[in-house]
């Protein structure tokens, strides 16, 4: 949606195919039903919604189910859509760049395959996937990438995935994730969730954000907190939901734990408000080399806000993290690691003072939504043969 605002305000229009709001829980949101089709228009943009079987982000069955379900909707009603000159379909999950490819067919339009995560080798890598199954999704995967127009990789190691994989170098635009440094500004801030959160303004708060999925490993964080118990002034926030939640909660109570608080997931518009509130953001993959290719959006989010972090997670983003001064840069799965860097940290306020002010000026030279945005424009406009898209 990022992207799209900044297209329609440069004067291109913009129609957004997706379903019914309903993630994570799998339940409609207030407001909307799980209509066969359904327009409706948000912020100057046309959103189209179809319908989908829903299902909760976690289980691998109902969540295929989910997405394939999504794919076959998208396509059925592919002749309502408005008139387009190029069409953006992102993957994860790879359904929808499936739907993508046959859209571009029958609406003979050319398509850009988004590539925002490697799918399957990520879900591969967490012990979801494999066999058979696997090797199917990897030469539907290596398919789409060729039958693309173009392929706009989010991340440098994508690319070079994809070239040592055979695909072509030209056909490839890198266009890293950036953030809205308005929106996620200090100025932004409208309450303190730290506040509403019970947090002494005397604790050192550290806190997770996002998904509670299986590639997280957030495991490794609770057993940072059981290392940190001792320490009366730091307290951590796990706030999301996800395949991984319950266990998590199991985890902590078993573990006696009072040090570890849990939330549910926010609007996206009061995260700002929240990473406000943390001393610094823990970000955390599981230590696998397909996560050495991944640079998770929320580190520019929180370098925006002026958040320190902790980067968990080895590779690309470990190197953008490190060259801004951001923040620290610990093993992933190394809880004594974690547990340590913390302690050092909550020691040191001015330090960490100075690394979210490193964070912004990193994000306002670097990685600013709208210059973002221009440069995938730029990629779509490549797949059109240059004519300028609508």
């Amino acid at each position: 949606m990022d992207h799209a605002t900044v297209w329609q305000q440069l004067g291109h229009r913009v129609t957004i195919v997706t379903c019914a709001p309903n993630f994570p829980n799998g339940r409609v949101f207030a407001g909307y039903r799980n209509l066969l089709y359904h327009e409706e228009w948000i912020q100057g943009i046309q959103v189209v919604r179809v319908w989908s079987y829903m299902a909760p982000n976690e289980g691998v069955l109902k969540r295929t189910v989910d997405n394939a379900s999504f794919m076959c909707s998208g396509v059925l009603q592919c002749f309502r859509y408005p008139e387009f000159d190029v069409m953006l379909a992102t993957s994860p999950p790879l359904f929808v760049a499936m739907a993508g490819r046959m859209i571009s067919v029958l609406r003979n339009r050319p398509w850009v395959f988004e590539l925002r995560d490697l799918w399957p080798a990520s879900i591969e890598a967490v012990g979801a996937l494999n066999g058979r199954l696997l090797t199917f999704f990897e030469s539907v995967e290596l398919s789409l990438y060729r039958k693309a127009d173009r392929i706009l990789s989010l991340t440098h190691s994508f690319k070079d995935n994809l070239v040592m994989r055979g695909i072509e170098n030209a056909k490839i635009d890198i266009v890293e994730n950036g953030v809205d440094d308005n929106t996620f500004s200090p100025d932004s801030v409208t309450y303190d969730a730290r506040q509403r959160l019970h947090i002494d303004p005397e604790v050192f708060f550290v806190g997770y954000i996002g998904t509670v999925g299986m590639a997280h490993g957030l495991e490794t964080l609770v057993d940072a907190a059981a290392l940190c118990r001792d320490h009366a002034k730091i307290a951590f926030l796990i706030m999301g939901e996800g395949a991984e939640r319950n266990r998590l909660e199991t985890l902590v109570r078993q573990k006696g734990l009072a040090n570890v608080i849990f939330k549910d997931f926010v609007p996206h518009s009061e995260v700002p408000n929240y990473l406000a509130s943390l001393d610094c953001l823990i970000v955390h993959l599981r230590p696998h080399p397909v996560f050495h290719t991944v640079i998770p959006s929320k580190i520019f989010e929180s370098m925006a806000m002026g958040t320190p972090l902790i980067h968990a997670v080895e590779g690309e983003s470990a190197d953008i993290v490190s060259a801004a001064g951001a923040g620290m840069c610990v093993p992933p799965g190394n809880s004594e690691k974690i547990a340590e860097t913390i302690v050092r940290m909550s020691k040191d306020r001015e330090g960490i003072k100075e690394m979210g002010k490193r964070g912004q000026l990193a994000v306002r030279a670097n990685y600013n939504r709208r210059v973002k945005a221009q440069q995938a424009l730029a990629c779509l406009k490549r797949a059109t043969g240059g004519k300028t898209p609508n």
